[in-house]
C-alpha cells in the first residue's frame, strides 16, 4: 500500500482508524518508526497538529477531524481509480489482506495460498490468523475465510471445500483404561479436555442423531483455548477431545487416536471465502475467487 505515493494521506488515515501508531503500521506493512515520521512530516508541512498525543492514546485534534473528513473519501476514490488502472493488467499485482480462523489457514494453505502466489509472483498475500470473528472492513483486510454459518448476512460468500464434521477422539492408551462411550450422555462419566471460546465461555460439545440435538457441557480437569493443543493432550491420553475431522484424520488414520460416536457428529456447513459487496472487486481478490472456483471443479 505504501508504494502508492500516498503514504502521508495513508498513514494519517490509519491512524485515525486504528487509535494507535502501531496498529496502523502493521496494517500499512511499515515500521512504526516510519509511519510517525511520515506523519510529522505531514503535520510539520501543514502547519498544524493532526493528533493529540499522550504516552496512553491518541485521537485526532480539531484540525485533524477536518482534513480527516476530506481526504478519507478521495483516497478511497484515488484507490479505486487506481484498483479499475490494475484490473487491466495482464497479471495482477499488490497486497491481498486475508483474515481466517487458524484450522481454515492450514486447510487452505497448501492447495489455494501457495498455487495463487506460484501463479501470481506480483502479489503479496497476507494472511492474518485469529480466533475471534472481526470486522473485515473496520479492521482493513479485503477478505475473510471462516464457515459459512458465521460470515455476516451483508458479505458475499464463495463456499469452498467440503462440509465440516467434528470428531470425538481419544488416545488408545486412555481406552485401555475407560471404556468407550456408546452414546453422547455416556461422555458425563468421562475425562474431557474442554475448550475455551474467544468469547472466554466454555465450548459446549454438539451432537445430532435422526432428529436428536444434544448439546453437553463436558466435565474435564483440563482446559485450553487453541485447537492444536487440545489436539496435543488427546494423543498423550490426556481425556477425550471434540476436534475438527480435517485435523484429526491423520492420527487416527496412523492409529494415534481413535474415533468414537461417529454417527453422532453431521456434517456442517463448510468454508468460505468472504469479502464485502463492492461494484468494482479488486483484481487481486478476483483472482483470488477464481482460482478458489477451479479447485472446486476438480
Amino acid at each position: 500500500m505504501h508504494k502508492s505515493g500516498l503514504i502521508e494521506l495513508e498513514a494519517i488515515i490509519a491512524v485515525a482508524r486504528r487509535g494507535s501508531f502501531r496498529a496502523a503500521a502493521v496494517e500499512l506493512g511499515m515500521s512504526p518508526t516510519a509511519l510517525s515520521h511520515a506523519v510529522a512530516g505531514l503535520e510539520t508541512r501543514l502547519g498544524v497538529r493532526l493528533f493529540n498525543r499522550t504516552t496512553r492514546s491518541v485521537s485526532l485534534s480539531a484540525a485533524g477531524e477536518q482534513f480527516v473528513a476530506t481526504v478519507a473519501p478521495a483516497l478511497s476514490d484515488i484507490h479505486g481509480a487506481m484498483e479499475a488502472a490494475n484490473s487491466h493488467r495482464d497479471t495482477p499485482a499488490g497486497i491481498l489482506r486475508i483474515n481466517s480462523s487458524v484450522g481454515a489457514a492450514r486447510q487452505i494453505l497448501t492447495p489455494i495460498v501457495l498455487e495463487y502466489l506460484k501463479r501470481y509472483p506480483d502479489m503479496r498475500l497476507d494472511l492474518v490468523t485469529e480466533a475471534r470473528m472481526i470486522d473485515i472492513v473496520a479492521d482493513s483486510f479485503d477478505a475473510g475465510i471462516r464457515t459459512m454459518d458465521t460470515v455476516p448476512k451483508d458479505m458475499i460468500a464463495v463456499p469452498f471445500g467440503p462440509p465440516l464434521r467434528y470428531a470425538v477422539v481419544g488416545s488408545p492408551a486412555y481406552f485401555e483404561a475407560h471404556p468407550k462411550p456408546g452414546k453422547p450422555q455416556d461422555l458425563m462419566q468421562h475425562c474431557c479436555i474442554r475448550a475455551r471460546l474467544p468469547s472466554g465461555a466454555l465450548y459446549r460439545w454438539e451432537f445430532e442423531k435422526q432428529g436428536e440435538v444434544l448439546t453437553l457441557d463436558v466435565p474435564g480437569s483440563l482446559t485450553l483455548d487453541e485447537p492444536t493443543l487440545i489436539l496435543e493432550a488427546a494423543r498423550e491420553g490426556a481425556g477425550l477431545a471434540y476436534l475438527s475431522e480435517w485435523s484429526t484424520a491423520a492420527d487416527i488414520a496412523a492409529g494415534r487416536l481413535v474415533r468414537i460416536l461417529e454417527d453422532w457428529t453431521p456434517a456442517l456447513p463448510g468454508l468460505c471465502l468472504y469479502y464485502p459487496s463492492r461494484r468494482l472487486l479488486p483484481a487481486g481478490l478476483r483472482a483470488l475467487v477464481d482460482l478458489i472456483h477451479e479447485v472446486g471443479r476438480r
